[in-house]
């Protein structure tokens, strides 16, 4: 797969039980994060479109479990957001049943991708979707979103307060990025193939 030039990407479907997860049997990559983190941005920039995923001047708006084939190759899965105050606790309990629908059952699911603000040190959320990831023994990426808005003689100092506050495992990695200048993009792609090759062959 030539991750500059993805011809392509397409959402396949919003999930909310397993009996409506895609059958392909392609490798799914979870991407979590809060509400306002960037996420639908993140995707865009990744497959090079910018609409695939609807960004919205209200956070909160997935519902879903919405999966995107790349190629036919992967899915990236985007999870709802979390940390968004409006939705009722009745919302929120059902989200973290189909999350644990997900994570429990599904074998396809080779990594997951945590974001979070670059700017800010991570929160309760971002910790509780840490140590989701890591009870069910999934490999995680986590991905500094923003990082345009940072001095880069400061991108030390950011970087270390996420990793302390996160305790992130040393197996697990880093990266920065930005979907205006595009930072971190070729990185997070080259790991991702990477990581599904060597699961592929493990």
């Amino acid at each position: 797969m030539n991750s500059n030039k993805i011809d392509y990407a397409e959402i396949t479907i919003s999930a909310v039980s397993p009996t409506q997860y895609p059958e392909d049997g392609l490798p799914e990559i979870v991407l979590a994060g809060r509400s306002n983190v960037g996420k639908s941005s993140f995707i865009n920039t990744m497959v090079n479109r910018k609409k695939l995923a609807r960004t919205s001047g209200k956070p909160g708006k997935t519902r879903t479990l919405n999966f995107f084939n790349i190629e036919n190759e992967l899915f990236f899965v985007d999870v709802p957001g979390y940390g968004y105050a409006k939705a009722s606790n009745a919302e929120q309990e059902k989200w973290g049943r189909m999350m644990e629908d997900y994570f429990s059952t599904r074998e396809e699911l080779v990594l997951g991708i945590l974001l979070v603000d670059f700017r800010h040190e991570p929160s309760e959320h971002d910790i509780l979707m840490y140590d989701f990831y890591k009870h069910y023994d999934v490999p995680v990426f986590v991905v500094a979103t923003k990082s345009d808005k940072i001095k880069k003689s400061k991108y030390n100092k950011h970087e270390s307060l996420i990793r302390k506050t996160l305790k992130i495992s040393s197996e697990d990695k880093f990266f920065t990025f930005s979907s205006f200048t595009r930072e971190g993009r070729q990185e997070v792609w080259d790991a991702i193939l990477a990581h599904i090759s060597k699961d592929e062959n493990a």
